[in-house]
């Protein structure tokens, strides 16, 4: 049975995920090289700092959520002497940051994912050279300081389009270290496509059979083992070259199939290689940044079993649609995956709506959007003022023979709601020209917002007739009575929307 969560994998991992359980996990954390960072003076609060605290600080801010987490390794509370030590003397070092915050975070969910792996699993970190040499020593404390090993520091070389840059070298790799939780671990680097140097391609090429089988009849004779020199069934695969530590993987590109528009997303070759060497088949993998599922498809293709979990319900939505398109619909059926931390009741939503912490954020208002609209709408997630509405679904109409966009708009509201929460909504679908709008309560409406929103007429046209101008969806009737906003798309808008939310994606818009 394979699973799929929503929600922090903090959480997720110590009440959902046994001991010893996990044959392999990889991750891909938050990271970002792109930016100008200067994190060891991050120290936030004092003014001259925070330009330089801003890479992490939309994320990664010191909060009571970290102080806990800070409380916890020092206090060592579940955590070996070694990794409260070293967090104490990163907090000597950096202060209360966010670099410290962004360590901390890592350091508590670390430690949770050395508890689930079986004692032959392996860890495979992706990261940046940002900050991956505080995270090597997380690492250490936690796997070396408790009879695993550290294996490789593999560099992940991707050749992209390299910007010239006046004060640095071109960057074109990132770091992926590999631990495993004992000392002896599964490894099969001969199960991977491995490349063989052009030198050998060439020398030999001409010689390999249809699968690049070159037989020991080939070989030069400065051996005395001339009997296995003379055996054709021994020889070697010019398919197989060495393992190495340095891995040429080209990026996604716009041309490949894979491609999901996700800013992060990670070629299916790189993940392919990883679950190739450190698993079997029937094994467990585990990825606990999950994204846009790369690693789940991957591990589905190699016929593993396989966890997810982001924090994120886009991704969590994207991951289903990625693995019904690649594998059918069979692959999500309830015999073959349990989907966790989904609301499916008002308590469970409210809980959502009601989190503390700041990394979710404007969770609440995504789910209730793409629930309510099967996934199709795009969620405003501009930080700050949003103009008044949550979420915008574009449809086609027909007008006088010609096609004319038009917008649906959303309000999502968690808290007490009132009649001039429908009026200023009624303002903003006017304001915006859109056909209408869908407001979505969690708490009841009252009678007032009832009248105001009928008074505000209908909207209609070929294929809509008399839909409410204002429409107002309570949460209790999208979970019990599975009220959803079904509209027909053609084709083509269809594919615009997958469009701009790729966009907006990659511009930073969406999370």
């Amino acid at each position: 049975m394979n699973e799929l969560y929503y929600g922090d994998n903090l959480e997720i991992m110590r009440n959902e995920i046994p001991d010893e359980s996990v044959d392999l996990c990889y991750i891909d954390p938050p990271f970002n090289s792109k930016r100008n960072y200067n994190l060891i003076y991050n120290n936030i609060g004092e003014e001259k700092d925070k330009a330089q605290a801003e890479a992490f600080s939309d994320t990664w801010v010191w909060n009571a959520r970290t102080q806990r987490e800070f409380e916890e390794i020092c206090k060592g509370q579940g955590f070996i002497k070694k990794t409260s030590d070293l967090i104490r003397g990163f907090h000597q070092i950096l202060n209360k940051g966010s670099l410290l915050s962004y360590l901390v975070s890592m350091t508590v969910r670390i430690k949770e994912i050395h508890r689930v792996l079986k004692p032959t699993g392996s860890f495979y970190l992706h990261c940046d050279p940002t900050a991956s040499h505080y995270l090597k020593l997380v690492l250490d404390a936690i796997f070396c300081g408790q009879g695993g090993d550290f294996k490789n520091e593999i560099i992940w070389s991707y050749k992209s389009t390299i910007k010239v840059h006046k004060s640095h070298l071109g960057r074109d790799h990132d770091i992926i270290f590999f631990y495993t939780k004992g000392k002896i671990s599964n490894f099969h680097p001969d199960r991977s496509d491995f490349p063989v140097s052009e030198s050998t391609l060439k020398r030999w090429g001409k010689y390999a059979d249809e699968t690049g089988f070159v037989s020991n009849i080939h070989r030069p004779r400065k051996t005395t083992r001339v009997t296995d020199l003379d055996d054709e069934t021994k020889g070697f695969s010019i398919n197989q070259g060495i393992p190495r530590d340095v891995w040429d993987i080209s990026i996604i590109t716009g041309g490949m199939k894979e491609k999901m528009g996700y800013a992060t997303q990670k070629p299916e070759k790189l993940l392919e290689r990883i679950i190739k060497m450190s698993s079997d088949e029937g094994d467990v993998v585990l990825d606990a940044f999950c994204g846009c599922g790369t690693t789940i498809a991957v591990a589905e293709k190699l016929n593993r079993k396989w966890i997810g979990i982001d924090i994120s319900y886009f991704s969590v939505q994207l991951i289903q649609e990625r693995l019904r398109v690649s594998y059918g619909d069979d692959v999500l059926s309830l015999e073959k995956l349990v989907i966790g931390g989904i609301p499916r009741s008002v308590e469970a939503a409210r809980a959502l709506a009601e989190r503390k912490d700041d990394l979710p954020r404007k969770e609440f208002e995504k789910w209730a959007i793409l629930t309510y609209t099967n996934n199709e709408a795009m969620v405003n997630n501009q930080k700050g003022a949003d103009g008044g509405f949550d979420g915008t679904l574009v449809f086609d109409e027909m007008v006088d023979g010609e096609h004319q966009f038009k917008d649906i708009l959303f309000s999502v509201k968690s808290g007490k709601v009132g009649v001039k929460d429908i009026r200023e909504f009624c303002d903003v679908v006017e304001g915006k020209n859109a056909a209408f709008g869908v407001f979505i309560t969690l708490e009841i409406p009252t009678v007032p917002m009832l009248e105001r929103a009928v008074a505000a007429g209908t909207y209609s046209n070929d294929f809509m007739h008399e839909v409410p101008k204002i429409k107002i969806i309570t949460i209790k009737d999208m979970l019990e009575k599975e009220e959803r906003l079904n509209i027909k798309l053609s084709k083509d808008m269809r594919k615009k929307g997958v469009a701009v939310v790729i966009e907006d994606r990659q511009a930073g818009k969406l999370e």
